[in-house]
């Protein structure tokens, strides 16, 4: 409670400053890929609404080509695992001190957060200092890997804006000024423009495609990318007329894919910047973990998902991981997501869910099981449309457009006090 007075009387503060500086200014912090995407989504809605706000801070291309001034190019640093992360402290130290100075010597309005939650803690706490009131924009999943976390969350953010629906009540229930907006995945999506001839093309080929998605980060593909050639082995020993392709996200990725096709000696090809042509062009797919999943639920498209990791890595995920799966799509779909499972899900299990998306997050060879969801979309008809049905109904419920818009509107209504009105879009 006291701490939500704080956070509204800095607010309250800040419009007043801003009566006598005319301009906003807020600033970004945004380390993965996607949350660039993100971004830029919600510059662009807040530019929308307010022409002349200043966006500033640490992102990538998207937001600096929609007008933000990047102080460092932060999804340069999209690391994942903790050594590579100990590799890059000392920088990730001199940015947090660079943002601090930022602060010290301008006036900013709001600190939006998105993604990247070891170095935008840091953020958020630079940002608390100097009495700035803090947004986070698509909370980290806490709820499912960290939630004693909550406590750094309570006292250095001002605002969580939850990307799925559970999100708002498991943070209010902590303490939290939460609101949900929406997945900004779901934007993405209604925007971008697909390439029809290349979808075209593709489905207009001999036999089923498969598109193989192996993640946007180097570690995942190395990871996984194995273990998905391995199974497609076995698939086009049932199903000889499949065809494959690998949608790699930056052509350093594309080119580890064709020197691991060409030792397995198979016969598919490789993609860069057309992921989201081959996931409308496929019949079914092969993933990796990862938001991906609400796109290929959005389009209804059945999809096996693997997260293959070390023994130590699994271990410490099985003991630290709070909920029922890692997939997105199974989570949304799931009436119990914070009850883990007692055991590995497994479809021939009578106790296990009927979930959307079958997953496998393991430490040994599920090239098999991965198969066998395959073969059966393609060979059994009756199975295929199931998968599609169910798919299609949680993207009916979940997949809508219009995060960037809400999240926008929430921000500038708490900064001015000020009610906005909203175009349809926002749902």
């Amino acid at each position: 409670m006291v701490n939500n007075l704080c956070h509204r009387f800095c607010s309250f503060i800040v419009a007043i400053v801003k009566v006598v500086r005319q301009v906003m200014r807020i600033f970004f912090s945004v380390g993965e890929p996607s949350g660039d995407l993100h971004g830029s989504n919600l510059i662009q809605e807040l530019k929308r609404h307010h022409p002349d706000i200043e966006c500033v801070g640490f992102g990538g291309p998207h937001m600096q080509k929609v007008g933000c001034k990047l102080l460092f190019d932060l999804t340069q640093f999209a690391v994942m695992f903790f050594v590579r992360v100990l590799l890059n402290l000392h920088k990730f130290f001199a940015l947090a001190r660079q943002a601090e100075n930022y602060f010290q010597d301008n006036e900013v309005d709001a600190v939006v957060l998105i993604d990247y939650p070891g170095f935008n803690w840091a953020i958020a706490k630079r940002a608390r200092r100097h009495g700035i009131p803090v947004y986070y924009y698509g909370v980290p999943q806490l709820w499912a890997w960290a939630p004693w976390r909550i406590r750094k969350m309570r006292r250095n953010v001002s605002y969580a804006l939850c990307k799925l629906p559970f999100e708002e009540k498991w943070y209010r229930d902590r303490g939290c000024d939460a609101k949900y907006v929406g997945h900004p995945f779901f934007d993405e999506l209604v925007s971008h423009q697909a390439d029809k001839t290349f979808i075209d093309a593709m489905q207009n080929g001999e036999g089923p495609l498969v598109t193989i998605l192996p993640g946007s980060r180097t570690q995942e593909v190395e990871s996984q990318l194995p273990w998905f050639l391995k199974a497609v082995e076995e698939i086009k020993e049932r199903v000889p007329d499949v065809r494959f392709a690998v949608a790699a996200f930056k052509e350093s990725q594309a080119e580890f894919a064709r020197e691991q096709i060409a030792a397995a000696d198979l016969n598919i090809d490789v993609y860069t910047s057309r992921t989201p042509e081959l996931m409308q062009a496929a019949d079914c797919c092969i993933a990796c973990s990862g938001s991906v999943s609400l796109e290929l639920m959005y389009h209804q498209k059945p999809t096996v998902v693997l997260y293959h990791m070390s023994k130590l890595l699994y271990k410490y995920a099985k003991f630290m991981v709070n909920v029922r799966y890692i997939t997105l799509v199974n989570l949304l779909a799931s009436s119990q997501p914070f009850v883990p499972l007692e055991r590995d899900w497994h479809p021939d299990d009578p106790e296990c869910e009927d979930i959307p998306m079958p997953e496998y997050p393991t430490c040994t060879d599920k090239s098999a099981e991965i198969a066998r969801h395959v073969i059966q979309w393609l060979s059994e008809a009756e199975s295929y449309d199931e998968s599609v049905a169910q798919l299609a109904t949680l993207s009916e419920m979940y997949g809508h457009p219009g995060a960037s818009q809400r999240a926008a509107v929430f921000i500038l209504e708490s900064l001015t006090g000020k009610s906005l009105t909203v175009t349809k879009s926002a749902a």
